[in-house]
């Protein structure tokens, strides 16, 4: 939490730690403009987006990670429809289809390596997958029930929910001490 980023279009991206006064600059050509930035604390790096593509960068300002399978669908990177989880290894977000179908996918890629490793496609033929899949404007994954929710520009959410997987374990409510397991 010590770094500060500045960034100027057509300026070399200055890296400054805040408590020592150490400067790092990369230069321009190597580092563009991105439309959005979202800092990763607990891995000392940082994500940007620039033109559908997601980079990860770590703050001597080298890219670390580039990913097979991440071309987010919209050009702006708007952030309400990307999701990172709260361990910050993984990125969740609405991207391009590769064979360039008309509605995209939801694409679940490791933040550390840049490997693809889950993809939400609509399966043939289910008209009611198809839909929730056009035009997504928000995506969120609830972490404890394994499940991520879309919304599209209809206003209508999906629940994409692995009913095999088994949920997370929650902790209990605050106040509250769980039963004690019968042998």
């Amino acid at each position: 939490n010590e770094k500060l980023l500045v960034k100027q279009e057509h300026e070399s991206l200055h890296i400054i730690d805040i408590r020592t006064g150490e400067r790092t600059e990369v230069a321009s050509s190597h580092f563009l403009t991105p439309s959005a930035f979202i800092f990763l604390y607990e891995n000392q790096l940082f994500l940007t987006f620039r033109q559908r593509n997601v980079s990860v960068w770590n703050f001597r300002g080298e890219k670390v990670t580039t990913f097979e399978d991440h071309t987010l669908w919209h050009p702006d990177s708007n952030t309400n429809n990307i999701y990172i989880t709260s361990q910050q290894d993984l990125i969740i977000s609405y991207c391009q289809q590769a064979d360039g179908e008309a509605v995209g996918s939801i694409n679940v890629s490791s933040i550390l390596d840049g490997s693809c490793l889950a993809r939400i496609r609509p399966k043939a033929g289910d008209a009611e997958q198809l839909l929730a899949l056009e035009d997504v404007t928000a995506l969120f994954y609830n972490e404890d029930r394994n499940e991520i929710y879309t919304g599209n520009k209809d206003g209508k959410v999906h629940i994409w929910s692995n009913e095999t997987a088994p949920p997370r374990p929650r902790a209990p409510p605050k106040g509250k001490v769980p039963p004690n397991p019968k042998p």
